[in-house]
C-alpha cells in the first residue's frame, strides 16, 4: 500500500512540474510576441513623429517665403495691357 502512495506522489510530482513547464514556456512565448509588437509600436511611432516634424518644419518654411515674397492679389489689378 505504501508503494503505491509514493508512486502516486512521484506521479503527481512530474505531472506537476510538466504542467508548470507548459505554462512557463507559454508565458515566454507571449512575452516574447509582446515585445516583437511593442518593437513595432515604437518605431511606427518614431516615424510619425519624425514625418509630423517634416511637415512642421516645411509649414513654418513655407509662411517665412509668403512673408518674404507675399502673394500677387489679382484681384486687385486690373489687367496689364502690353504695346
Amino acid at each position: 500500500m505504501g508503494m503505491y502512495l509514493i508512486l502516486a506522489l512521484v506521479a503527481l510530482l512530474i505531472l506537476g512540474v510538466s504542467c508548470l513547464t507548459a505554462y512557463l514556456r507559454t508565458a515566454a512565448r507571449r512575452a516574447r510576441r509582446r515585445q516583437a509588437v511593442a518593437e513595432r509600436l515604437n518605431a511606427v511611432v518614431a516615424r510619425a513623429e519624425q514625418e509630423a516634424r517634416e511637415r512642421k518644419a516645411t509649414a513654418k518654411a513655407s509662411a517665412a517665403l509668403t512673408a518674404v515674397l507675399p502673394a500677387i492679389k489679382q484681384d486687385d489689378q486690373a489687367p496689364r495691357s502690353v504695346a
